[in-house]
């Protein structure tokens, strides 16, 4: 090909670049990109300008994505392997990919998983390969309640108390997706008996109290009420009581942001920087939200 010809071949792919505003949120966890098309290709250049705000800032919120199932697969596949969730009874048909995320009840039976999200946790934190991130799209929403929660276990992992940060220090823990799943099971109606195939996917890991995040060299805590049961090597009594401290520091308010839902949001977040929480929704209000989540590596 002629110099002339690649030079208008790079004009026209900065032709289709896309003119959108990445904007810190306030209290220093989150940005919201403005005036970006998921719905369309991204250039190299543009994607880099995403990738490198999902980094800075952990969560990033894509307002107003009119897109379908498939380009939220396409897109989110341009980061990584996607996961398929264990649960197949809330797969969106004809897309596994995607886990609908819902409290809508028809003919009797729930379109998607009620109660996501109930505890803090990081997405699949229970598999060899945990999840790299997640990104939710809001189909339908509730007109109160249904925000989402973010906590920095960056930030957590780097004001923990001299002897917090001693007791964890070179420790692993056991993270486990039934660890509160019977005692889900007993408050509501959302989560069903697991097979015995269902079950052989989710046995039990061990990953590091404190992960090296693999991109930007920081460190983070890597625990979480919602999966981890025990740190290896210590006594029940003082693993429980390490673990809750552990919880309940990396949730203080200045460690959090809460997500209020617009209509059409796509929220893409770093399951190895945060924790997340479903704050819950009125039981007679519907709320319904289409997610991917992309597979990880293995945790240092």
């Amino acid at each position: 090909m002629s110099t002339r010809s690649n030079a208008a071949r790079l004009d026209a792919v900065d032709d289709a670049a896309q003119a959108f505003e990445v904007r810190p949120l306030p209290g220093g966890i989150g940005a919201e990109i403005v005036g970006i098309d998921l719905g369309q290709t991204l250039n190299a250049s543009d994607f880099a300008r995403v990738h490198r705000a999902h980094l800075d800032h952990h969560v990033v919120v894509f307002r107003d994505q009119r897109i379908t199932p498939q380009q939220h697969i396409d897109f989110s596949r341009r980061f990584g392997k996607l996961m398929i969730h264990v649960l197949h009874q809330f797969h969106l048909p004809g897309h596994p990919e995607i886990l609908i995320v819902s409290n809508i009840v028809e003919d009797g039976k729930p379109v998607g998983l009620g109660d996501a999200g109930k505890y803090w946790h990081s997405d699949i934190s229970y598999k060899p390969l945990p999840s790299l991130g997640s990104l939710l799209h809001a189909q339908e929403l509730p007109s109160e309640g249904g925000d989402t929660l973010f906590a920095d276990m960056h930030v957590a992992y780097d004001t923990l108390p001299a002897h917090l940060r001693d007791a964890i220090e070179g420790r692993q823990a056991v993270h486990s997706y039934l660890a509160k799943y019977g005692q889900m099971q007993k408050e509501a109606n959302w989560r069903p008996t697991l097979s015995p195939e269902q079950l052989a996917q989710v046995k039990e890991v061990v990953h590091p109290v404190v992960r090296t995040h693999p991109e930007t060299g920081r460190k983070a805590l890597f625990v979480s009420e919602g999966f981890t049961t025990r740190i290896e090597g210590l006594p029940e009594d003082e693993s429980q009581q390490i673990l809750a401290e552990l919880f309940a520091h990396s949730i203080k308010p200045e460690h959090i942001y809460r997500h209020q839902w617009r209509e059409h949001d796509l929220v893409f977040w770093d399951n190895r920087s945060l924790i997340h929480l479903a704050a819950g929704t009125p039981a007679h209000l519907r709320r319904k939200l289409y997610r991917t989540t992309i597979e990880g590596d293995t945790p240092f």
